[in-house]
């Protein structure tokens, strides 16, 4: 009996170790698109939109097709609307708000939007969208670049001189280019995030749209895919959104809350943890589509804090006892300039709001990425249970551009290794590589570089204290997918 008493407890250990999450440093990966949309890792999530290349946050210029000339906001805003410039730059980009398939608002450089005047001549003064600042779009069948844009008054803007655009142009057209109420429109920037996906598809088709896609793109099958093959934890980029749960401000849709939650059980069931990650903070903290940003302006600052920490506060009050959570990142990527000091304002609050509901859960300090990856080891040093997060690519940068497989593996041992080390103390706060990836700018990489490449990652930031997380489990793109360079052998755990 004592014998089978032992082999039972023998045996009990070993399944049950199973569901032990470990402990820093974590090997992890980013479940990047799944609650955060990033439309570049899986376009065909937009595939079922009307006019998908004119989402919320698309920059466009307007060129008269009669008098060549391309439209201005005079001053980047606050004056009339001209048809003088030879070519376009800031003044002459235009960012469209889209309120349905076809109509739209045009906002200017300096954030004010187009509109009428009262009458008919069309100016960018007002700093908020009404019926007078909507105009529908109509794109020619066969040449879509080629539009007519109609006005509230139910009348087409023409460019009637350089110093004349007005609402006023009633007639049918032949799409001839001698007709002032044709424009060539260029498409110079889009973006692909959360506000344009559910905007897009609207409040009737954006919830089943995402509900979809938050069902059957991760699901415990991956879970036990990660923990099977060396992973310890994953990062849920996560939306401010989320805390509105089941009804969020439009054009958010409910269902992501439900998803993490179920992440939380999945990462129980097979032993990892989970780091949340507030990835995208109302009012945008850089700009791109992953920041949830409608239309690509950075408007986060000392006002949008108390609505940021109360995000914060909703995660660690509902996670904050689960035996899978590994931490709490309060913002990813912060591109702030000089507000330093109001991100630290900032993280002082959430990390409060965190410990009101647990002492020992790590807070993971997002590194503004336009700042020394040093920028905040005093400040992160008067904390307990603190970690800072660098992000480190070997793309974005002109430093890359032309650069060798072994020019990028030295710089990984020894330019990311110094960094790394400098942020690597120990007794403060603990260093993670929060994204990484085996993605580069080099050309015609061999399998083996690919390897190497990896491999160097691997070796060095492992040396970080908290760990290290891949973007992303999935993609669209082969080497921005640890999935696919584990299952073709390309990186090994």
């Amino acid at each position: 009996m004592a014998r089978q008493s032992i082999l039972f407890f023998l045996l009990f250990c070993s399944c049950s170790s199973l569901a032990i999450a470990q402990d820093p440093p974590y090997k992890a990966v980013n479940l990047g698109n799944w609650l955060v949309t990033e439309g570049w890792m899986e376009p065909s999530l937009f595939d079922g939109i009307v006019n998908k290349d004119l989402l919320d946050g698309t920059q466009v210029q307007l060129k008269s097709t009669r008098l060549q000339k391309f439209l201005v906001a005079e001053n980047g805003g606050g004056a009339d609307v001209l048809a003088n410039r030879d070519s376009a730059a800031g003044w002459e980009t235009f960012v469209l708000w889209r309120v349905n398939d076809s109509s739209f608002n045009f906002r200017v450089f300096n954030k004010q939007f187009i509109g009428l005047d009262g009458a008919n001549k069309l100016v960018a003064t007002s700093n908020s969208p009404s019926n007078p600042e909507t105009f529908q779009i109509t794109r020619k069948s066969d040449e879509p670049s080629k539009i007519r844009i109609q006005a509230s008054n139910g009348l087409f803007l023409q460019a009637q001189s350089e110093t004349l655009v007005s609402a006023d142009y009633g007639a049918s057209t032949s799409w001839q280019d001698n007709d002032p109420s044709v424009f060539n429109m260029t498409i110079v920037k889009t973006l692909q995030g959360e506000y344009q996906i559910t905007n897009g598809y609207g409040p009737l088709r954006a919830p089943q749209v995402m509900q979809d896609h938050w069902n059957t793109y991760i699901t415990e099958e991956d879970f036990k895919f990660m923990s099977q093959n060396g992973l310890t934890a994953v990062r849920i980029p996560v939306g401010w959104w989320i805390a509105y749960d089941p009804n969020p401000p439009k054009p958010f849709v409910g269902g992501s809350l439900a998803a993490l939650d179920n992440a939380f059980t999945w990462a129980q069931n097979h032993g990892m943890k989970v780091i949340v990650d507030l990835h995208a903070v109302q009012g945008s903290q850089n700009g791109n589509d992953h920041s949830g940003t409608r239309d690509g302006y950075i408007e986060w600052g000392e006002s949008y804090i108390p609505e940021t920490v109360a995000v914060i506060e909703f995660l660690a009050k509902r996670y904050g006892n689960k035996p899978s959570l590994g931490g709490i990142e309060l913002m990813n990527e912060p591109t702030l300039g000089s507000n330093l000091d109001t991100l630290k304002k900032y993280y002082q609050q959430a990390y409060d709001a965190v410990r009101k509901y647990s002492e020992t859960t790590y807070v993971i300090l997002g590194n503004p990425v336009d700042h020394d990856s040093k920028a905040l080891l005093s400040f992160a040093g008067g904390f307990n249970r603190v970690v800072v997060d660098v992000h480190y690519y070997n793309l974005y940068s002109d430093q890359f551009i032309n650069t060798t497989a072994q020019q990028n593996i030295d710089y990984i041992y020894n330019q990311r290794a110094s960094d790394l080390s400098g942020i690597t103390t120990t007794n403060g706060s603990l260093s993670f590589v929060g994204e990484w990836t085996a993605a580069w700018a080099v050309q015609g990489a061999s399998k083996e570089d690919y390897q190497r490449f990896a491999k160097a990652q691997l070796d060095v930031y492992s040396q970080a204290s908290y760990g290290w997380a891949y973007w992303a489990y999935k993609c669209q793109y082969e080497p921005w997918s640890l999935k696919w360079m584990i299952e073709n052998g390309y990186i090994n755990l």
